[in-house]
């Protein structure tokens, strides 16, 4: 069917390569095929490769995952060499094949990116966050999670350049202490979402800092924040009304005579109240929920 499609529109009017290129086949006919037959396309014929390579330069959208985890180096920077128009790059877990070098240049030539997908990239370097901070000044969205090489003064870099961030995913940066975050928030106030995971060096210096710098936080992840307690929950809930999801699973000094406090307005929380769990352990053990009747 895609065949029949890319060679003929009727059979009196001639092939599909006859309408208009940039009003008709890119923007409506080729946007909705995946990338990986476009790049297949461009082997029937050069007047096919032409039409591929003007849809690549004006693409909005790139995502790896629809080509696959290992894309040759090389045609990474084919792909996007002449694009200056992207809006949303997603680039998760090609850790085996991006570096500084591949990044760069699509980072610096493509202003207008609003959402950067980093995760799990593992040999870029700080100059990348730098790049992006100095590149991208309406960012939106980013993900950085799993990147170990983020530090506090590439972090800072971002704070002061892209003061429109609404979501930032952190998880398992663990460079980052308590500082680069509340300079973080302090800066970029219009956050929403904002992942800590996994970081032992965040505290409750840093959540309350964020509490107080963010009254549009809707989502917190502090899975795994062992330094995290009890009292940087409680300014949370005092200074974030609109908080809808709160993560504290392994976060051993976070109890719920805080968390009471947002479960009862009802904030999704990633740990159950202490009966339920007593109630689920206790049927791990034995096979079996009880019948309990309390009397409250």
């Amino acid at each position: 069917a895609l065949w029949c499609l890319m060679m003929s529109v009727t059979p009196t009017r001639g092939c599909l390569l006859d309408l208009p290129w940039e009003d008709i086949l890119v923007p409506h006919i080729l946007c909705h095929l995946p990338l990986q037959q476009l790049l297949s396309l461009q082997r029937v014929s050069k007047s096919f490769q032409s039409l591929i390579q003007l849809y690549l330069a004006n693409m909005r959208c790139f995502d790896s995952s629809q080509i696959g985890p290992s894309i040759p180096r090389a045609a990474f920077v084919n792909l996007l060499k002449d694009n200056e128009v992207l809006q949303q790059l997603a680039l998760q877990n090609c850790s085996d094949w991006l570096t500084d070098c591949e990044l760069l240049p699509v980072i610096r030539q493509n202003h207008h990116l609003h959402q950067i997908q980093l995760k799990g990239c593992a040999q870029l370097s700080r100059h990348a966050l730098v790049a992006i901070s100095v590149s991208c000044p309406n960012l939106r969205q980013l993900s950085l999670a799993h990147c170990e090489w983020v530090d506090s003064l590439s972090l800072r870099s971002l704070a002061d350049h892209c003061k429109a961030l609404e979501a930032v995913d952190l998880t398992a940066c663990r460079q980052l202490k308590d500082e680069a975050i509340c300079y973080l928030v302090q800066k970029c106030s219009r956050l929403k979402s904002l992942s800590l995971a996994v970081n032992a060096n965040v505290g409750d210096v840093a959540v309350e800092e964020t509490a107080k710098c963010c009254p549009e936080l809707e989502h917190l992840d502090l899975t795994g924040c062992l330094r995290v307690k009890n009292d940087s929950i409680r300014v949370l809930a005092e200074y974030c009304p609109k908080l809808r999801s709160l993560k504290v699973k392994h976060c051993h000094n976070v109890a719920e005579s805080s968390l009471s406090i947002l479960r009862s307005r009802g904030v999704e929380l990633d740990v159950e109240p202490p009966l339920q769990r007593a109630l689920v352990l206790l049927q791990d053990v034995v096979g079996f929920a009880p019948f309990i009747n309390l009397q409250i």
